[in-house]
C-alpha cells in the first residue's frame, strides 16, 4: 500500500492524514497552511510547484525575547514614522513557489508592504507598519506559513561562515572515509593470496562498507537532497545524475559483499563523493575570491562634504567619514549614515528604503536614518554610525524603486543545464543496456562513469565566473556596476545618449561672467547659501567661485528640477536658474549655458558659464559613432550647438531644452526598436537613466547617488566607456566559448566512458579538473581583456 503525499509539504500522511477540501494533508500546520493561502488568494502556490511547501512550527514562545525594544533595534535596518525593515535568514527557502509566497507576504497581512527574496542568500527583506504589527508577528507569521526565520544576535553576521564550515566537515569526513578505504583495498589491488587476505578480506569488505556509510549518508546529504526536490519539483537538475551515480555506486558494492560476489566499487565511491566535493569547495573559494563586492563597496564613489575643525567645507568619500563627523547633506542628495540632526529643517524621502513617498520632517536633535534622501535646504549632522556599505549596496539593488530589465543568460544556462541532464541519462540508459547483453560486468562502471563525467556543472559556472571577474576589473577602472546582469544588457547596446552639462562638461575649469545690475553684499550671501544647498553641477561651480564668506540660515529653500532654485531668509528672497523660471530675458545672443538671478521677484542678472568639454571627448564620440547610434539630450539651450557639431560625429542627435520628463519620453521612443544607453549625472537624468536599457552615471567630486542607474562611472574614465562596452561584449564571447569547450570536453569523455574505458574514480577525479579549467579558462581570457584595458 503507497502512502499518501501531503498536499502542501509532499511528505508520507501515514496515520496521521488529514482530509480537507477534497484534499490530504500530514498535519494540521500543513492544512493552516493551506487555508490561509487559499482564504488570502495565494493558491498560485501550488500551480507553481507541487508540494513545495515546509510543514509549519510552534515557535510562539520561542521568540518572546522580540518584544524587548533594545533587542529589536539591533535587528532592524530601519525604524521610523511607524514602519520597519528588517532582513532575516530563512533557511527553508529552497524554490520558486518559495520565492512566490514570500514576495507576497502583503496579501498574508496588510501592515506588510514589500519583500523581496534573496534566493541565493536565503533572505528575505521585509518593510512593514508596526502600527497593529511587530517583528515578532511578522516572524510568528513566517513561522506559521513553514518558513521560520533564522535568528541569533551572536551569530546574526555570520551565517556564511557556518555553511562554509558544513562544507569542510563534509570534505574532511570524505577524505578520511576515502583515504582508509582505498588503504583496506590494497590487498584486492595487489591480489594477495596468502592466508591472511582469505582470512580477513570479509573484515576488510566490511570495513570498507562501514567507511562509506558517513560518506553517503553524511557527505553526499546535499546532493541527495538536491535531486530529491528537484524530481518532487518535476525538474532535473544537475545533481539528479550525480545522485544517481553515488547510490547505484553503494548498492551495487553492497550487493557484492553481502553475497561474496566481490569487494565492491567502495574505493569508487569514496573517491567520487571526495573529489566534488573537493571541486565544490575550490569552486566555492575561487567565486569567493573573485567577489566583485569587496571592490566595488571599498570604492562607492559617493562623496560627502565634511566639516573640519575650522569649519571649513572638504569633499571626502564615505568610508573616510568617522563617527562624530560633521557633514552636509544637500538637496537631493542621499544620507549614507545613521546620523543626528543639528542643523537646519529635515523633509526626507524614505521611499528608497520603505517604498513610501511621503516625506517626514525632522526638527534638530532628532535621528536620521541612512537611506533617506533630504528634499529640500541643506543639513548639518553628526555622523552615529559609521557607512556601511553593504547597505548602500542593498538600496543600490531594491526592487521598490527599480525598473525590472529582463535577462536572458542564466536563462540560457539553466536551460542548457536541463537538457545536457535528460540527454546524459538517455546515453547512460543506453550504454548500460548494451553492455548488458555483451560484457554484463561492464554496465555498472559504464552506467556509472556516464552520469560522472558528463556533469554539467562547468556549464553553470561559465556564466558568473566570467561575469564576476569582469566586474572586479571594471572596478579597478572605476567603473562599478550594479550587478553581473548589467553586462549583459551593455553587450546588447546599440545606441548611447548622453547628458550636457555635468557629463560631457567638466567644472574644474569653468569661466564664470556676470552680466546685469551689481548684487548688494546680502543678496551675494543669500545667494551663496542658497547655491549651498543644491548639488546641480552649476550651482556647485557658481557657490564655489562667489567670494561672501559669510552662510546665513534659511527660512525656506526649494528646488524645482529642470527649472531651478529659490531661497528664503528675513522676508528677503533670491531664485536662480533658467530665464523663464526666474523671468529674465532669454536672449539668443548668449551662446553659452547662461544661469539667472532674481531678487525679492526683481531680475538683476545672468552668470554665463563658458563650458570646458573633457578632455579625450573627440575621441569617444569617434570611437562610439563607428557602431552606435548617437545623441545629446541638454536642459540648457541651444547655444553651443554649433560647437558641439564640430567634435560630434554626422547624423548625431541633438535635443536642447529638454526637461527631465522629456529625456524619459525620448529614451522610453527609442527603446521601441534600439538597445539604449543613457549616459548623464544622476540628477535630472534618474527618470532617463532608469528607463534606458542601461543607465551610467558619471560622478566628479560631488556625486549625488541616484539608485535609478546600473552603473556609476568615474568622470576621469569616461573616455574608456567605449573599451569597456567592447569588453562587454568580448565576455558574451567568453561564456559561449566556455559553452562550447565544454561540450567538447563532454564528448570525449563520453566516448570513453560509453566504451568502457573509464572507470568511475577516475572520472570523479575528471569531473571537477573540468570544472576547474572553466574556471581557469574564464579567469585568464577575462584577465587579458583587462590588460587590453590597462594599456589603452
Amino acid at each position: 500500500m503507497v502512502a499518501s503525499k501531503c498536499y502542501h509539504c509532499g511528505d508520507d500522511c501515514n496515520r496521521t492524514k488529514i482530509l480537507f477540501d477534497e484534499k490530504e494533508f500530514c498535519c494540521n500546520g500543513c492544512k493552516t497552511v493551506y487555508e490561509i493561502f487559499t482564504s488570502n488568494g495565494l493558491s498560485n502556490f501550488y500551480d507553481i510547484e507541487a508540494r513545495a511547501g515546509s510543514a509549519p512550527n510552534e515557535i510562539r514562545q520561542k521568540y518572546d525575547f522580540l518584544d524587548n525594544d533594545d533587542i529589536i533595534e539591533k535587528l532592524v535596518e530601519f525604524n521610523e514614522e511607524k514602519v520597519q525593515v528588517v532582513s532575516l535568514s530563512i533557511p527553508t527557502i529552497h524554490c520558486s513557489s518559495c520565492i512566490w509566497v514570500l514576495e507576497n507576504l502583503n496579501r498574508l497581512h496588510k501592515s506588510i508592504t514589500n519583500s523581496q527574496v534573496d534566493f541565493p542568500k536565503k533572505t528575505i527583506r521585509v518593510t512593514y507598519g508596526t502600527e497593529g504589527f511587530s517583528l515578532k508577528a511578522l516572524v510568528l507569521l513566517l513561522g506559521s506559513i513553514g518558513y521560520e526565520p533564522y535568528i541569533s544576535l551572536e551569530e546574526y553576521d555570520r551565517k556564511d561562515g557556518k555553511e562554509n564550515r558544513s562544507l569542510i566537515y563534509k570534505l574532511g569526513v570524505a577524505g578520511f572515509a576515502f583515504g582508509n578505504v582505498m588503504l583496506f583495498s590494497f590487498p584486492e589491488y595487489f591480489e594477495v593470496e596468502e592466508f591472511w587476505l582469505e582470512q580477513y578480506k570479509q573484515v576488510f569488505r566490511w570495513l570498507m562498507f562501514a567507511f562509506s556509510l558517513p560518506i553517503v549518508f553524511y557527505a553526499a546529504q546535499d546532493y541527495f537532497i538536491s535531486a530529491y526536490k528537484g524530481l518532487r519539483s518535476k525538474m532535473l537538475n544537475i545533481d539528479v545524475p550525480i545522485a544517481l551515480g553515488i547510490l547505484t555506486l553503494f548498492i551495487r558494492s553492497t550487493v557484492d559483499i553481502v553475497f561474496d560476489l566481490g569487494s565492491g566499487f567502495f574505493d569508487s565511491l569514496t573517491g567520487l563523493v571526495f573529489f566534488l566535493l573537493l571541486g565544490k569547495y575550490f569552486q566555492q573559494k575561487t567565486y569567493s575570491f573573485l567577489s566583485f563586492e569587496r571592490d566595488y563597496k571599498s570604492y562607492f564613489p559617493i562623496a560627502v562634504t565634511r566639516l573640519n575643525s575650522d569649519r571649513n567645507e572638504e569633499n571626502v568619500q564615505i568610508y573616510a567619514i568617522n563617527v562624530g563627523d560633521r557633514i552636509l547633506i544637500r538637496s537631493n542628495e542621499i544620507i549614507p549614515f545613521d546620523c543626528i540632526l543639528i542643523k537646519g529643517t529635515a523633509e526626507i524621502d524614505y521611499s528608497f528604503v520603505t517604498g513610501e513617498s511621503q516625506a517626514v520632517f525632522k526638527q534638530s536633535g532628532e535621528k536620521l536614518f541612512a537611506g533617506g534622501k533630504q528634499l529640500s535646504g541643506v543639513l548639518e549632522v553628526e555622523v552615529l554610525k559609521s557607512v556601511s556599505q553593504s547597505y548602500l549596496t542593498q538600496l543600490w539593488g531594491n526592487s521598490v524603486f527599480g525598473k525590472d530589465k529582463v535577462t536572458a543568460f542564466q536563462t540560457l544556462t539553466d536551460s542548457i543545464g536541463k537538457r545536457f541532464t535528460i540527454g546524459v541519462l538517455s546515453i547512460a540508459i543506453l550504454a548500460t543496456a548494451f553492455w548488458l547483453f555483451h560484457l554484463p560486468s561492464m554496465a555498472l562502471n559504464v552506467f556509472t562513469a556516464v552520469l560522472i563525467i558528463a556533469c554539467p556543472c562547468a556549464i553553470a559556472l561559465a556564466a558568473p565566473f566570467t561575469l564576476g571577474n569582469m566586474l572586479r576589473i571594471f572596478g579597478k577602472h572605476k567603473f562599478y556596476l550594479k550587478n553581473t546582469n548589467v553586462i549583459e544588457r551593455l553587450s546588447k547596446i546599440d545606441t548611447a545618449i548622453f547628458d550636457k552639462t555635468g557629463t560631457i562638461t567638466t567644472t574644474e575649469k569653468e569661466t564664470i561672467l556676470y552680466e546685469g545690475v551689481a548684487l548688494t553684499d546680502s543678496e551675494k550671501i543669500l545667494l551663496k547659501t542658497t547655491l549651498r544647498a543644491s548639488n546641480h553641477p552649476l550651482s556647485r561651480s557658481l557657490y564655489e567661485i562667489l567670494k561672501s564668506n559669510a552662510i546665513m540660515t534659511l527660512d525656506e529653500f526649494q528646488e524645482h528640477t529642470g527649472k531651478g532654485i529659490e531661497g528664503r531668509s528675513n522676508e528677503h528672497s533670491i531664485k536662480v536658474g533658467s530665464a523663464s523660471y526666474v523671468g529674465g530675458n532669454n536672449s539668443n545672443s548668449v551662446i553659452n549655458t547662461a544661469v539667472y538671478v532674481s531678487s525679492d521677484e526683481d531680475y538683476k542678472g545672468r552668470f554665463i558659464f563658458k563650458n570646458n568639454y573633457r578632455n579625450g571627448l573627440g575621441g569617444l564620440f569617434k570611437s562610439l559613432g563607428k557602431d552606435f547610434g548617437l545623441g545629446i539630450l541638454s536642459g540648457d539651450n541651444d547655444g553651443e550647438q554649433q560647437q558641439l557639431k564640430k567634435i560630434l560625429p554626422k547624423n548625431t542627435s541633438l535635443l536642447f531644452n529638454q526637461r527631465p520628463e522629456d529625456k524619459l519620453e525620448y529614451i522610453s521612443g527609442l527603446q521601441k526598436h534600439k538597445n539604449v544607453l543613457m549616459v548623464g549625472d544622476g540628477l535630472n537624468d534618474a527618470g532617463a537613466l532608469a528607463q534606458s536599457d542601461v543607465g551610467i552615471s558619471v560622478s566628479e567630486n560631488i556625486n549625488v547617488f541616484s539608485p535609478a542607474c546600473d552603473a556609476i562611472l568615474d568622470a576621469s574614465q569616461l573616455t574608456k566607456l567605449p573599451a569597456f562596452i567592447k569588453m562587454s561584449k568580448k565576455s558574451m564571447q567568453v561564456i559561449k566559448l566556455s559553452f562550447l569547450f565544454s561540450l567538447c570536453y563532454n564528448i570525449v569523455g563520453l566516448y570513453f566512458a560509453v566504451t568502457g574505458q573509464l572507470q568511475p574514480v577516475i572520472a570523479a577525479i575528471l569531473m571537477p579538473l573540468s570544472s576547474i579549467s572553466i574556471v581557469v579558462f574564464t579567469t585568464v581570457c577575462t584577465n587579458v581583456l583587462g590588460r587590453k584595458l590597462k594599456i589603452k
